[in-house]
């Protein structure tokens, strides 16, 4: 728990409470606003006290991550082997990390080009050497 009390962190408790203390105070504000006729703070005065409980589970959320950060990674290995009755059974990672697989660009088998393709490519050519040229004017 110690090192939920370093500076930075302390900074963090502190700025949690006030930022809670304050929406909860401008949500009663609301409410007085509203019982004194004003129709509208009636949606302000539901919608600080939601702001107040978001800072709160940001809050809880990061306390939660650091502690779990502090704590010992397990050694880095292959999974150990678990026997269970006669079978063994293989432990899984708790985190499994996506795999990155390199793409490369689908060639034709033949080799050859597609003339959809080639037509396509030479149209934009030539509406790009003609700039003001509309589409319709395409000889090809």
């Amino acid at each position: 728990m110690e090192r939920l009390w370093t500076p930075a962190w302390i900074v963090r408790h502190v700025a949690m409470v006030v930022l809670v203390a304050g929406c909860l105070g401008m949500g009663w504000w609301q409410v007085t606003r509203a019982a004194g006729g004003n129709a509208i703070s009636f949606g302000y005065a539901i919608e600080w006290p939601v702001f107040a409980g978001f800072v709160i589970f940001v809050w809880w959320r990061e306390v939660r991550q650091a502690l779990r950060a502090a704590d010992p990674a397990p050694p880095a290995g292959p999974a150990p082997s678990v026997t269970a009755g006669a079978e063994p059974v293989t432990a899984t990672p708790a985190v499994r990390r996506p795999v990155r697989v390199v793409r490369a660009p689908a060639v034709p088998a033949d080799g050859a080009d597609d003339a959809e393709l080639a037509a396509y490519n030479r149209y934009l050519s030539w509406l790009n050497a003609n700039p003001g040229a509309r589409p319709g004017d395409y000889p090809g």
